[in-house]
């Protein structure tokens, strides 16, 4: 598996192809049993109602449920750029030459780019959101949106633990690859910082993903909807600081693809503990 996906990054550093299509995330490399997936579920819906009940006693429910929101747009984020299809996008941001304070200083143009792209992609898809939420009064579905909202975080939940099979509508495309050989390397960092910011421009292997603009729509807040997006584009923006190290792409890439199976679960037990955790504070 660390073979594929590192020939995989070296295939998409070499610029083959314009657009990458990628399939849905494959889990379970190493096959793990129903019983395990099972005690895993079973065990984060259970972590999720206890950390619901430690953690929100004496804090209003909106307060709670907007801290919980924010922290898992983060892990998302993180999520979905954090895998060897992922690097492979932001690895072509890498700076020239070899690691030294002069490289690091003549590539800052191109990291302030990537992160205005990713503000950019925010403003756009949260504002946008937040605007047709605000227009359509769905905060007044507040009560109803919410218990759906828990449902459908466990439902994706167990479809990445493999027990059902869930609609999972996504672009399956890459950030264009060739654009690097058309434009300087800050330009490339922005349009795809805007292209990744945007989130369903491309492929993004986290279900939270939805969640996320679930809870931006139906905020009826711009503020809001454009606040959770920046922190979701905030955790997605992070692995290109990877770049800012003495780090090889093939020992990024490698780390990645043997861990690729760890966030598989650590996306499915956030998935079910935060449904959970969501339910647990609507009914105390």
């Amino acid at each position: 598996m660390a073979q594929i996906w590192q020939e995989h990054a070296s295939a998409l550093a070499a610029g083959i192809g314009d657009v990458e299509r990628v399939p849905d995330a494959t889990h379970f490399a190493v096959p793990r049993s129903k019983s395990s997936r099972m005690c895993l579920m079973a065990l984060s819906a259970v972590s999720g109602v206890v950390g619901a009940y430690f953690f929100a006693s004496g804090v209003p429910l909106q307060t709670a449920i907007i801290w919980l929101l924010v922290a898992i747009a983060f892990a998302g984020g993180l999520l979905s750029t954090w895998s060897p299809c992922g690097y492979s996008s932001v690895c072509l941001l890498r700076p020239n030459g070899g690691y030294s304070l002069q490289s690091m200083f003549s590539w800052s143009p191109t990291l302030v780019a990537h992160a205005a792209g990713y503000v950019a992609g925010a403003l756009a898809l949260g504002g946008a959101l937040g605007f047709v939420g605000t227009v359509l009064g769905l905060d007044t579905y507040l009560a109803y949106s919410l218990p759906l909202l828990a449902f459908a975080l466990v439902l994706y939940g167990a479809h990445q633990f493999g027990f059902i099979k869930v609609p999972y509508p996504q672009r399956r495309c890459q950030v264009p690859h060739d654009a690097r050989q058309r434009f300087p390397k800050w330009v490339i960092g922005l349009i795809y910082g805007f292209s990744l910011g945007l989130n369903y421009l491309t492929y993004v292997q986290t279900p939270l993903l939805y969640a996320v603009t679930g809870a931006a729509l139906f905020s009826g807040s711009v503020a809001f909807a454009v606040g959770i997006f920046l922190v979701f584009n905030f955790g997605r923006f992070l692995p290109l600081m990877l770049n800012a190290l003495p780090l090889t792409d093939v020992s990024i890439t490698g780390w990645l693809s043997r861990h690729q199976e760890n966030a598989a679960l650590t996306d499915a037990a956030l998935l079910v503990g935060s449904g959970f955790a969501i339910l647990a504070m609507l009914i105390s």
